[in-house]
């Protein structure tokens, strides 16, 4: 059969992910050290775990509500209330989520029509350009600019809207380069957005990985709930990747459009990552913290090593990725990454995986242990005394 002639030509066209490519690659090699995926090394808390353990337990095995457990609904509102002075109705605009990949996915189909455009900066997570692309909606890319400190900032907004323009999606603090945004910034971009009468979209995976001041959700700007969901989850904060538990948050209104999509294409979250997640919001904070400061201790290792090394490496001051300029090699991310791999079995990310203006760097996570880290670091300074 000629299968091209049955699927659907938009999925056909999209790219598979840069960071899937080099996670397969490293997969089938032995005695590779990998930096290369976003995931804490740490086990997800044993009184989490716990939680979960026991409602299995106790056979609590059934569906949940389409949105989720009551309780943890009202964990997640006294949680974000408690941490960004964000002010929710547990009933009525709180969803629970497979990840927060599933309710960015149906927060993007919810919102937007074909024909519409959608404002994304980059460098940024690989999913939201071809999940607006599977909407038949045109993605209208950004580039921000280390010398901004890979900040999007009202004056490159501003130049991007089109009466098209519909939706803009936010993700800071920033995958891959560790980027934030101040209150000022997102004042800033709250003026256009509302003057412009558009849509946000905040990706805040990684709101509790700050190391310089405290998280500011775009969603706590005057005029700007109203018009924002704001998208998190349990993976980065916790260490419960595994778990794929997310939620969304916003007006009541898109809340229960994306319910109703929800219960179509996913159901209900899992069971038992619900009940391990009431437990994570109810007494996780100290784990909180105390993988913070670790994941703190090792990004001023890793920045520090690679400017030593004399590349060139911004100072995240969120996440868990640092983004060095490899420019100076005058290798692509590709061939440096590429070489890397095969010469010293180091695994890391290049730049335009996370779009073409990531050109000239590359992705290291320092979600890894400092003994991985050193290892890796050692081999990477070899790697550039033999170029």
């Amino acid at each position: 059969m000629e299968y091209k002639n049955y699927l659907n030509e938009t999925i056909m066209n999209v790219k598979p992910s840069g960071i899937r490519r080099f996670f397969d690659i490293v997969s089938e090699m032995d005695d590779v050290i990998s930096l290369s995926i976003g995931e804490p090394d740490f086990k997800t808390p044993w009184h989490v775990r716990k939680a979960g353990i026991d409602s299995l337990e106790n056979g609590k095995t059934w569906y949940s509500p389409n949105r989720g457990f009551k309780n943890l609904c009202q964990e997640i509102s006294a949680f974000v209330d408690r941490k960004y002075s964000l002010t929710y109705d547990p009933e009525s605009e709180v969803l629970v989520s497979v990840g927060g990949s599933e309710a960015l996915d149906i927060a993007i189909r919810c919102i937007v029509n074909p024909g519409d455009e959608v404002l994304m900066h980059q460098p940024s997570f690989v999913c939201y350009e071809p999940l607006t692309m599977m909407c038949g909606a045109t993605p209208v890319v950004i580039d921000t600019k280390e010398e901004n400190s890979f900040r999007l900032t009202a004056q490159e907004l501003e130049s991007a809207i089109t009466p098209k323009s519909k939706l803009l999606i936010l993700s800071y603090p920033n995958n891959p380069t560790g980027a934030i945004l101040r209150k000022e910034d997102l004042e800033a971009l709250a003026e256009v957005v509302i003057r412009h009468d558009l849509i946000v979209i905040s990706d805040e995976i990684y709101s509790e990985l700050t190391y310089s001041g405290k998280h500011v959700s775009i969603a706590t700007i005057p005029g700007m709930r109203e018009r924002t969901v704001v998208i998190n989850g349990f993976s980065k904060a916790f260490a419960m990747t595994g778990w794929r538990l997310g939620y969304a948050m916003g007006p009541k209104e898109i809340i229960a459009m994306m319910t109703k999509l929800h219960q179509y294409c996913i159901m209900s979250a899992p069971t038992v990552a619900q009940y391990a997640a009431i437990e994570a919001l109810k007494n996780g904070d100290k784990d909180i913290e105390k993988m913070r400061n670790e994941y703190d201790m090792r990004r001023r290792l890793v920045v520090g090593t690679f400017n030593a090394m004399g590349l060139e490496c911004f100072e995240p001051n969120g996440a868990f990725y640092c983004f060095p300029c490899i420019k100076s090699t005058g290798l692509t991310s590709e061939e440096f990454c590429t070489k890397l791999l095969s010469s010293k079995k180091v695994a890391i990310v290049p730049g335009n995986a996370f779009g073409d203006c990531g050109e000239g760097f590359v992705r290291v996570s320092y979600s890894y242990s400092l003994k991985h880290l050193k290892v890796a670091l050692s081999r990477i300074k070899e790697f550039l005394e033999e170029l």
